[in-house]
């Protein structure tokens, strides 16, 4: 069966909310979380300049040299602790700027 736009629109609107709703609970990594958010605003349907996806965007653009997701397979064990602390403040700058974001995608388009 094919989708319509709509539900196509619905299908990436619910994922970011999965998304977003476990960045806040802990159960997807955070700065993952922020990458897949970035890619999905266009998949939502959304403006360019919507001012929940601006945050996620601007955060990965900053962390997208560290080992993160998927990728870290290919990185070295000394390559990966070398990252680490910068890793973790990473996560802690992110979520300073785009935490209130994920409680608004889940506002907007939860439920």
């Amino acid at each position: 069966m094919k989708m319509s736009h709509e539900e196509y629109i619905e299908k990436n609107r619910k994922r970011a909310v999965e998304i977003a709703s476990g960045m806040i609970d802990g159960s997807v990594h955070y700065l993952e979380g922020v990458i897949e958010l970035s890619s999905l605003r266009f998949k939502g349907c959304l403006p360019e300049d919507d001012s929940d996806f601006i945050a996620f965007s601007v955060v990965a653009s900053e962390v997208d040299h560290l080992p993160i997701g998927a990728s870290r397979q290919y990185w070295s064990k000394e390559a990966l602790e070398k990252h680490e602390l910068e890793i973790q403040q990473s996560i802690k700058w992110a979520k300073e700027v785009s935490l209130s974001e994920c409680k608004s995608l889940v506002a907007r388009f939860g439920a």
